[in-house]
């Protein structure tokens, strides 16, 4: 292979491999939430938030789970874990009035996202899009609000709560 063949290779490679880090930057606001366990509860965690356009990517790790299994997961109302069962999160974060129903399917609360399965372990990672929460100004703006980990699984038409039970771990949502 002659050299500016061999030359106009590698730069085509690079422009692909910068190409491809260039998903990765984030081209809107982020936020963060470290929960803290509830009393008596030993969980704990940490979310990452990145917007890009109309999509919100989730991701982070659970830890102190029940083995194997679901946990509902929820953004509340208020960033409030001042009381010891994290109920000062309010309910729900619902700005439009909607049921309570399953993220991505349907109406559903703004703050109803995907729920966490627990590995043999009890912990969870995940990593989920969503169009329905933001992270800038307006309506829909988790900055601010309550993270909550219930202890049961969550069943999607319970309303407003989908009865997952005790809140095992909270959070507040901040801009990072």
């Amino acid at each position: 292979m002659n050299k500016s063949k061999s030359l106009g290779l590698l730069a085509a490679a690079a422009v692909l491999a910068l190409a491809g880090c260039a998903s990765y930057r984030t081209s809107g606001p982020t936020a963060t939430a470290t929960l803290t366990p509830t009393t008596g509860n030993n969980t704990t965690g940490s979310v990452r938030f990145v917007q890009s356009g109309d999509l919100v990517q989730v991701s982070g790790e659970i830890r102190g789970l029940k083995p194997g299994a679901e946990h509902g997961f929820h953004v509340h109302e208020k960033g409030d874990c001042s009381s010891g069962d994290g109920m000062s999160a309010g309910g729900h974060f619902n700005p439009d009035g909607a049921p309570h129903g399953r993220h991505g399917a349907g109406r559903h609360h703004v703050g109803d996202i995907p729920s966490l399965r627990a590995n043999a372990n009890g912990v969870a990672r995940f990593d989920f899009t969503s169009t329905s929460i933001r992270l800038g100004n307006g309506p829909h703006s988790v900055v601010g609000r309550g993270l909550i980990v219930h202890r049961d699984p969550d069943d999607y038409t319970t309303q407003p709560t989908g009865n997952a039970g005790p809140r095992l771990a909270c959070a507040v949502i901040t801009r990072s």
